[in-house]
């Protein structure tokens, strides 16, 4: 096993999960109202196995989706 992280006060260490759940609450939170805790969930699951995986492109990925860019990466 290796350490994932590097040193104690690295900003980057959690870029990627503060773009993702920045991304998140602009996209689809901020706006919604939930009445239940399996309804939040379920959004939540949705926007991110339907929408934030298969359709919404990442600079990272050369503005692919993450599916697309895995696919594009399995098959060369």
């Amino acid at each position: 096993m290796q350490i994932s992280m590097s040193k104690i006060g690295n900003c980057h260490d959690n870029a990627v999960a503060k773009s993702f759940f920045a991304s998140l609450k602009n996209e689809l939170t901020s706006h919604c109202v939930f009445n239940t805790r399996q309804e939040a969930r379920s959004a939540i699951f949705d926007y991110i196995e339907l929408f934030h995986n298969r359709k919404r492109s990442h600079q990272t990925f050369n503005y692919r989706s993450p599916v697309d860019y895995e696919t594009m990466q399995a098959v060369a």
